[in-house]
This record gives structure tokens, sequence and C-alpha cells, in this order.
């Protein structure tokens, strides 16, 4: 298996004061390791909201589909993101979108972001999945006075989403129970947060009931093409299979396939979690809003005051993967979570962890077959944005496999498979300079 950050950035030491595992530990997640030689319709690799979710609708059509994870569901940054079930999913701006697909195509995919996030809120329902969900919708908030003026993305929202968004002037913040320093909010009725873990714990056993099997601790070691299919080969097993799907995004490999190679590029995302404040620290600063935001920052920060009155605050960037580099990224986000947030300098903040999110070179996720490996599918590049567009994407994924047509279609934008970054495994060297000018992009635009 080759990848392209050091083995410390693929460790435990990542995840292992993760607040999610509080209420669903490593335990519950564990499953038994593929053993065996064996035949199936279809394999799954990786097993996060993508995996899973594409298993389930396998399951539920009664194909006989297998679920193969390196460590156990969830491990990736499925069990370990910051729980926003929001729009997003590409970083195309409307412009670029109508350059490159035109209008019509862009409104496509801008109904497919909403789409997503029914697809999740249709699973809670459906499964009766508990995931502590709130917040309505989410709030872009102003780091500079600059950019505090969002008259001109009211239209823009209206065209691409159907909805009116609120200006909140930087006057009217603290009322709104957001009083973090910020210059003016926007905000959409669009989207919802909850306890990404709970979510996705739900999604495994909804799969499992349906049909779908799933094993932990089976890192797979070999794809080869069989007159017949498809063999997947584990450290303790293989499995014979028709079709597969790929849905392992930023923890990927450059050789399973070989066709995945410089097509993704991770990137780390961080998160603090305070312990839980009371009333009077949460109107010391004035922030008493359970609605989950984040910054105009291109390296962007993003926060919520969670059910239980903890804060979580996450933060993209980080290129290097050490015990060293980590602690200082911990510093790092803890120094921007007292600068933004000064009347909780005093309170702790027990819990940080990382992962990856995924990037592509078209900068839009893909979803589809892969070029000369017939029967193999893949769906990756969610852009920081997977509780959503992941979930959706699993679904996606399944019709094709399926071939039936679905009433939420696959956008044109998804369905252009990426090329390939520059600089091969070294590709990590192209962040260095974006990221440097994102900082000075954050500092003074």
């Amino acid at each position: 298996m080759k990848r392209i950050f050091p083995p410390f950035a693929y460790s435990d030491a990542r995840i292992d004061d993760c607040y999610w595992a509080e209420a669903v530990p490593e335990t519950m997640l564990r499953r038994p390791a593929l053993k065996g030689d064996l035949k199936d319709d279809v394999v799954i690799i990786g097993a996060g909201f993508t995996g899973l979710g594409a298993a389930l609708s396998l399951a539920e059509a009664g194909v006989q589909v297998r679920v193969l994870d390196l460590h156990y569901p969830g491990w990736g940054a499925s069990g370990r993101n910051g729980g926003f079930c929001c729009l997003g999913g590409s970083k195309l701006s409307d412009a670029k979108l109508d350059r490159t697909f035109g209008k019509p195509a862009r409104l496509e995919w801008r109904g497919a972001e909403r789409a997503a996030i029914h697809h999740v809120d249709t699973l809670l329902r459906k499964h009766g999945i508990e995931a502590d969900r709130h917040s309505n919708g989410e709030t872009l908030l102003a780091h500079r006075p600059s950019l505090a003026r969002f008259e001109n993305d009211v239209a823009q929202i209206e065209e691409n989403y159907g909805v009116t968004p609120e200006i909140i002037p930087a006057t009217n913040l603290a009322a709104h129970g957001l009083n973090g320093g910020f210059h003016g909010g926007l905000s959409l009725p669009i989207g919802f947060a909850l306890h990404p873990r709970k979510y996705l714990a739900g999604l495994l056993q909804a799969a499992e009931t349906a049909g779908a099997v799933v094993h932990g601790d089976s890192p797979v070691s070999r794809i080869t093409r069989q007159a017949d299919g498809w063999r997947i080969e584990t450290d303790q097993g293989a499995i014979t299979c028709d079709k597969v799907i790929l849905a392992t995004n930023g923890y990927s490999s450059e050789d399973l396939p070989e066709w995945m190679a410089a097509r993704y590029m991770p990137a780390q995302s961080s998160v603090i979690v305070t312990r839980p404040m009371s009333d009077a620290e949460l109107a010391a600063q004035g922030w008493t809003s359970h609605q989950m935001a984040f910054d105009t920052r291109r390296l962007l920060h993003y926060f919520r005051l969670m059910p239980d009155n903890r804060f979580l605050f996450g933060m993209r960037g980080g290129l290097r993967a050490s015990a060293a580099s980590d602690d200082a990224i911990r510093r790092l986000i803890r120094r921007d979570f007292e600068t933004m947030f000064p009347a909780w300098r005093h309170v702790e903040t027990p819990h940080y962890w990382s992962g990856m999110v995924c990037l592509s070179p078209s900068l839009a996720p893909y979803c589809g077959e892969a070029p000369e490996m017939p029967g193999v599918y893949a769906g990756f590049a969610y852009h920081g944005n997977g509780v959503a567009m992941g979930s959706y994407t699993g679904a996606r994924l399944a019709d094709l496999v399926l071939g039936r047509a679905s009433d939420a279609p696959i956008p044109a934008v998804m369905q252009k498979p990426p090329g390939r970054f520059g600089l091969g495994r070294f590709r990590r060297a192209l962040m260095f300079a974006a990221y440097a000018g994102f900082r000075l992009r954050d500092r003074f635009a």
C-alpha cells in the first residue's frame, strides 16, 4: 500500500482523543477480519459514509455485498469529521462551473448539493438513527470588514438553491447568539449538524440488517482482473466478485488500484472540543446559538455549540505528519480559538484529533466507473463536505452498479474523471505554496 503521507498520518495517534468516541467507542464498530476464499456480487473497499451508504442501497436491492475496511467502520474521515451536514462538495465557483460545464449543469450540481442533505435526512428518519441533530442551516461569518458585504451573494444563492439567505449585520450578531468578533453574517436555512459517529453507527446497523456483510482489520493488498470478474485479496482472505466500489477517499493509496494514483490529494483538518460550559460562560462570550458556522478564510475555521454545551472548533491546514507537527497544530488551533472567543480562554479543550479531507485536481467530486477498469466504480473528493455528499455518492454508486435510473441523478460535474496532480507521490509540495498564498489572503484580503 503506497501512500503519500508518512505513516503517522494513518496512525491511531490522530484519533485517540476524538470526542465522538465517548458515545460510540471503537468496540461498537469493530468487525471481524475477512478470512478464507469467498465469492460475492459486489465488494466495497472502505466502510465510511460512501461505502456503507452504497452497501445499504445494494443490500436493500437484494445484492450480495461485502464491505472491507483497513481498521473498522468509521476509522477514517467519516468517524472523525466535524459533523456538518451542509452544502458543498466542490471548490468550483459559479463562474468556473458555467465556463466549464454550462449554466444548466451548474444548477444541476447545486440541486445535487441540496439533494445530498435531503438524502441524509431521509436516512436518519427511515432508519430511526438518533444522531443529536441540531442547527437550522449554516451561517457564514466575515472575518474582515471588507468581506461583510453579502448583498451580491443573495441573488446567486436564490438562483442556486431556491432560498433567500438572511444577512446579519455585525451589530445584530450578538442578538443572534453569534458574538465572536465577526463583521457580519449570512445564514442559509439548508443543512444541519449531527454526531457523525452516531450517524455512521446507524448506517452500519441498517446495512447489516439489510444483508450486507462488513469486515474490519482487512487491508486490501491486491486487486486483479479475473475472467469472471475481480479478485480482491487481503492479509487473510480473498473475494471473487462481479463489481467493486472504491470508497477510500482521503485514505486512498497510490496502487489500490493504480488508477487512483495522483488523482486525489489528502489534506488535514483538525478539531478541538471543550468541556461542557455553563450558561454563564456562554453568556460571557455572547455565543449561545447552536447554529453551525464557519468563517470566510480560505483555510477556514468551522465551529458550533453542541447540545451538551460543548463547543466544537475546527480548522483546515497541516501538511506534515509527525507527533511534533501535530503538537504544533494543536497549539495553533487553541491559539485561534482563544483569539476568536477570548471569554473562553480559561475553558479546557480536552479533545483534539485530526483527519484527512480529500481534494481532486478538478476541484469537484467524482462518482463513476474507473476508466479501463470495467466493473470498478469510485466515489471520492468531497472537499471537506463528505457527510452529505459522501452519503449521496454512495447511493449513486449503488445505482450505477445496479444499472438503474434514479430520481437523484449524478450531476455532470461529478461524472468527469479527474486528471492527475503533478509531481506524483510528491504532490504534497504543491500544497505548501497554495497554503502560503491562502494565509496571506486570509490576513490581508
